[in-house]
């Protein structure tokens, strides 16, 4: 299904201010020859960021950093010049990066930060890049229970915390200990779970920190139950969802009283298009990417669904997606 009018025009007002990292005011896209700190992992100007994001959409970051461990990414910040944004990227998948690219640095943590350990009390130790399906395997294979609901979670243990990432009715929130977190300054804190104010789908981590460990709690369980209950999950995320697509996730965050998909079913939304943007037929809080789409058609689409929404139900849809980046002006 098309869009059966002209759908709204994207424009920078439009978008400010609802999860976007970078305003379409923000300088454009640098070079990546900007003077940056020495790192001991890799530095690379005009990474690709689409090579990797979900969506496969946007353009390069204008430094796209892998530290090698801790104190280098402490080292690297602490040097970098403030005025330069620093923005944390997991696998991207519940990111839009804006065809305009993200100036600034983007930081990627690699392999060396996805560990997973066992502590006593029932509790699991994530490096950020650990991916929640490890994090909720290694604490079923251990009998703790609680954290079956991080099989359904398909991005890091780091955006996890930071976005206060959930499903199948529990929350990062309802496990988390304590996180450690590289601050903007190079400083390494590590905050207790209390400390980052969470609510639904947010965290109060400050803009710029990198968090770089957690430390999740569970409850004494059997392996094999817990094990029942995570394949109970994948399969319903696989008849429910579309897994194998071009896609961020979950788009917008539930309204209160009732589910984000459901409204934007009843305002007619399913499968909406816009050129090569798509909602899903599946599963219509899910926007896809069917080959060719840029991501301002996907950021469009998901405008148009928002003001349809607002004008058939009066329910205001808010991003769950992030989306980063500048709009570039040639898209």
């Amino acid at each position: 299904m098309s869009a059966e009018n002209s759908p709204t025009p994207l424009v920078p007002s439009e978008v400010e201010g609802r999860g976007t990292v970078f305003g379409a005011d923000a300088p454009r896209l640098g070079s990546g020859r900007a003077k940056i700190p020495d790192v001991a992992g890799t530095a690379e100007p005009r990474g690709s960021l689409a090579d990797f994001i979900w969506f496969r959409t946007g353009g390069p970051a204008e430094w796209l950093v892998r530290p090698k461990d801790i104190a280098d990414l402490s080292r690297f910040l602490r040097d970098l010049d403030p005025a330069v944004p620093v923005l944390p990227v997991g696998v991207g998948s519940n990111l839009l990066v804006r065809d305009g690219g993200v100036p600034g640095v983007v930081v990627r943590l690699p392999k060396s930060f996805a560990h997973v350990t066992v502590e006593p009390g029932y509790r699991v130790r994530a490096g950020a890049g650990a991916m929640g399906i490890t994090v909720a395997s290694k604490a079923r294979d251990a009998g703790i229970a609680g954290l079956e609901f991080m099989r359904g979670i398909p991005g890091t243990a780091g955006g996890a915390v930071r976005m206060n990432a959930g499903a199948y009715g529990r929350d990062v929130s309802d496990i988390l200990v304590e996180a450690t977190l590289v601050l903007r300054d190079g400083r390494v804190e590590t905050w207790p779970g209390q400390r980052f104010a969470f609510t639904y789908r947010h965290s109060d981590t400050p803009e710029g920190a990198v968090v770089v460990e957690a430390l999740f709690e569970g409850t004494p369980g059997d392996s094999e139950t817990i094990g029942a209950e995570m394949d109970r999950i994948a399969a319903e995320r696989e008849a429910s969802q579309p897994l194998r697509s071009r896609t961020g996730g979950s788009t917008f965050k539930n309204p209160a009283g009732t589910k984000a998909w459901q409204v934007i079913d009843e305002a007619g939304c399913r499968g909406l298009q816009i050129g090569d943007a798509q909602v899903s037929e599946k599963h219509c809080n899910f926007l896809l990417n069917l080959g060719n789409a840029s991501s301002a058609q996907i950021e469009q689409l998901g405008e148009e669904v928002r003001r349809r929404v607002r004008a058939h139900s009066g329910v205001e849809l808010e991003w769950e997606i992030q989306r980063v980046g500048v709009l570039s002006s040639d898209k």
